[in-house]
């Protein structure tokens, strides 16, 4: 198959234009071959390495993990425990996120339900906003907040 464009790499990929671009941009897909006209011209490998960014950001790795994914991916010799690794980083980065939106959440929901919501003007939402402190108690804040006072 021929160089394709932009929008059939797109099409095939799973990946949009403008995070085609991007992706390039980042250095995550080399820079492409370009026609006499200046158009991009995709080959099927760039289209398999676009699929592959994609299906890396469906499961939520970053930039930087992808980098070293895509890196690990093209090195048939790696050992299989770097991989695992980088998965396993990500997922305990992922419980994470989920533990602090869950306490996000039960804040929340603990504010709601001591807001009458009536005519009246006093609001604990409003209140607990306006307060010193009105971060919930999450990991990612105790993290920081011990961060700061290094």
């Amino acid at each position: 198959m021929a160089g394709m464009n932009i929008s059939c790499a797109a099409q095939l990929s799973g990946v949009s234009a403008k995070m085609i671009r991007h992706y390039e941009s980042a250095g995550l897909i080399p820079a492409v071959a370009r026609t006499a006209a200046g158009y991009r011209s995709y080959t099927p490998e760039d289209v398999h390495r676009l699929a592959f960014i994609r299906r890396a950001r469906a499961v939520g790795f970053g930039t930087p993990e992808i980098r070293q994914l895509l890196s690990l991916w093209q090195n048939r010799q790696r050992p299989a425990r770097d991989v695992k690794r980088l998965a396993v980083e990500h997922l305990q980065q992922l419980q994470e996120r989920i533990a602090d939106l869950e306490a996000i959440a039960d804040t929340l929901s603990h504010l709601i339900s001591h807001c009458r919501g009536d005519g009246r003007p006093d609001c604990p939402i409003l209140d607990s906003l306006a307060a010193e402190d009105p971060e919930p108690e999450t990991r990612s804040n105790r993290a920081r907040r011990r961060q700061a006072s290094k």
